[in-house]
């Protein structure tokens, strides 16, 4: 199972009409880094940064003046995400500018089925909060010292370690049946590897442990707890 965790930086919050500047993803397969990733700065055109998108990403007009246009990348983007889901930490604001950046092309949106968020995902699971990026990656035990500003790739590779944890950690992976590689990582041509364990049943129940003493006292034990106790349903039941 493919999945893409993602972040954008915009000029600014109404995605009516400002932009996409920065877009950053991570491959995950099976809930695995699989070491491929996303990261493009993107002209806006005549849209300017706001003072505030500013402050948060420091990513200037002047920096993005000779980066190409979202008309000419967006293929380069929907080839990376296929027919992975999208994932990202407050996905209605990510979203909103994505499929604006669609329409304005003529391309078709995101379906809400694709589309994952993991700031929903941490308000269930930690309802009393504080649920942004930050104070997730402290509550995991996350390392972020080095997120200064705000960065696409950076915050999507911080967010992919927060969701493999608020999904059950690295575990998720390990389970009986069809499985992506012995320890869930690639090997070196980039290539899964799939090892398939089959499962037997024993042709006869093992014998039990306990000794004929231990069933005696087991037995008198239930005797004495009388006809109300819970254990006289169970041996009613068999």
């Amino acid at each position: 199972m493919r999945e893409i965790i993602f972040d954008t930086e915009t000029t600014g919050l109404d995605n009516r009409a400002d932009r996409i500047i920065e877009i950053g993803g991570i491959e995950l397969f099976n809930h695995f880094p699989t070491g491929k990733t996303l990261h493009i700065y993107i002209n806006p055109g005549d849209r300017k940064v706001h003072p505030d998108a500013l402050a948060v990403h420091g990513i200037t007009d002047e920096f993005l003046a000779d980066k190409q246009p979202f008309e000419t990348v967006v293929d380069q983007i929907l080839e990376f995400f296929g027919d992975a889901k999208w994932i990202a930490h407050n996905a209605t604001f990510d979203m909103g500018f994505v499929n604006a950046e669609f329409a304005r092309l003529g391309r078709p949106p995101i379906l809400p089925e694709m589309v994952i968020d993991t700031l929903a995902m941490a308000r269930r699971k930690h309802p009393m909060g504080p649920n942004s990026l930050d104070a997730l990656c402290r509550r995991y035990g996350i390392d972020n010292s080095h997120r200064t500003k705000h960065g696409a790739l950076l915050d999507s590779e911080l967010l992919a370690e927060v969701y493999i944890e608020m999904i059950g950690g690295r575990q998720t992976a390990l389970g009986l049946g069809s499985v992506t590689g012995a320890s869930g990582r690639l090997r070196q041509n980039d290539v899964f590897e799939e090892i398939v364990v089959d499962i037997f049943a024993r042709p006869a129940p093992l014998p039990s442990r306990l000794t004929e003493e231990e069933l005696a006292a087991h037995a008198a034990l239930v005797t004495k707890l009388g006809a109300k106790g819970i254990w006289s349903k169970y041996s009613a039941s068999e």
